[in-house]
């Protein structure tokens, strides 16, 4: 159910903000390690913020410094 503090997230926005490509989400999904968008129309699908959130705060941190 959604409340009215729930942001919903294009394609795009969660490919941003996790850094994975559109065909890795859906292996994801289809592997259920990743959150499964709501469809919102007949063409459309949107993902939860908070659970996009959740899931990046879940993957490991990389703390190795890189070098330029």
């Amino acid at each position: 159910m959604l409340t009215e503090q729930d942001v919903l997230l294009t394609r795009r926005e969660v490919e941003r903000r996790t850094g994975l490509s559109r065909s890795t989400l859906y292996r994801k999904m289809r592997e259920g390690t990743f959150p499964v968008p709501l469809k919102v129309s007949e063409r459309a699908v949107r993902w939860r913020e908070r659970d996009i959130r959740a899931y990046v705060e879940s993957r490991p941190r990389s703390y190795g410094e890189t070098t330029a």
